[in-house]
């Protein structure tokens, strides 16, 4: 047999004659690698049918099988544990707020029973099954969870600045002369124009006087700073305090002094004791309101002031 060769590459043809004894040789190779290949195939047939796996498969498989459920479940307790430490950081943030709403409550002077914050709201309700293809997978879970906490911080924060705005409101409320600084006791000389008790002439009178004895207790009518405590040729013994906002109070003739200059006192602090010294008649306490260095009457602020 004359097989002939062509090619681009070759410049002439060339021929390979393949004698009988090469036949047989190529043709004995051919029919061996099919034999092989239809022995393998029916071996790897019988081998992988139902009942005939071998026991290194069988371990192989189950060792796979293993491992993926390990992978799931240590995929679920990551999971698990993420969603828990949501969870305590919600619970935390909850507990904080029923505590800014309990104070927020008293502050605001609500009734207890308006807004029970130590209590789980109330809920009720037909039953009503969500359909089963909205059943949520642990990320969307965990994401409700995580978009939930996000909301529940901006509220607290709302909350709280909420609360320094109360608390800051009651303050300036404590900053204000509201209480009346002798318990008891009556008016003998109001605010306004009146006969000099020195002169007779008609003078203005800058303050409120209490007709009390000796020794009376003087309160103060607002927390702030003492910025004078000292003997005044007309005022006699006086107190001066100085509440911010442009606000002072005084009060004058006591028999003693009980504060110092530069003190702190809070609202309803014996400050003196009340007397005749000064430009006085007799046993009083002169009391002034002043606002940016001007006379105020003090019973406007005595009754529309929260106490």
């Amino acid at each position: 047999m004359d097989i002939i060769l062509v090619s681009n590459r070759l410049a002439k043809a060339r021929s390979v004659t393949l004698k009988t004894h090469h036949l047989v040789v190529l043709a004995v190779l051919a029919l061996g690698l099919f034999i092989g290949a239809v022995l393998t195939a029916q071996y790897a047939i019988v081998r992988l049918q139902p009942g005939s796996i071998s026991n290194e498969l069988r371990t192989w498989l189950a060792k796979a099988q293993e491992e993926d459920q390990q992978k799931q479940q240590a995929y679920m307790r990551e999971s698990m544990d993420t969603m828990a430490k949501r969870l305590g950081q919600m619970q935390a943030q909850l507990l904080r707020l029923d505590g800014l709403g309990s104070r927020l409550a008293k502050m605001t002077g609500m009734k207890p029973e308006e807004f029970s914050f130590n209590e789980a709201p109330a809920q009720g309700g037909p039953y009503i099954p969500a359909p089963l293809q909205s059943d949520v997978s642990l990320d969307s879970m965990g994401k409700q969870l995580n978009d939930l906490s996000k909301l529940l911080g901006d509220r607290s924060d709302k909350l709280v600045a909420l609360e320094t705005l109360l608390m800051q409101n009651s303050l300036n409320k404590r900053m204000l002369p509201s209480v009346a600084p002798i318990t008891d006791g009556w008016y003998s000389s109001n605010f306004g124009w009146r006969i000099d008790p020195f002169t007779g002439k008609n003078a203005m009178h800058e303050g409120v006087d209490y007709m009390v004895p000796i020794g009376t207790q003087v309160r103060a009518s607002a927390g702030g700073v003492v910025v004078y405590a000292a003997y005044h040729p007309q005022y006699g013994n006086m107190v001066e305090i100085d509440h911010g906002n442009d606000i002072v109070t005084r009060y004058a003739h006591a028999s003693k002094l009980l504060v110092k200059v530069g003190q702190m006192v809070r609202r309803g602090q014996e400050i003196a004791l009340s007397g005749t010294t000064g430009r006085s008649t007799g046993p009083h306490l002169h009391f002034e309101i002043r606002y940016k260095g001007l006379a105020q009457n003090p019973v406007r602020f005595l009754q529309n002031s929260a106490g």
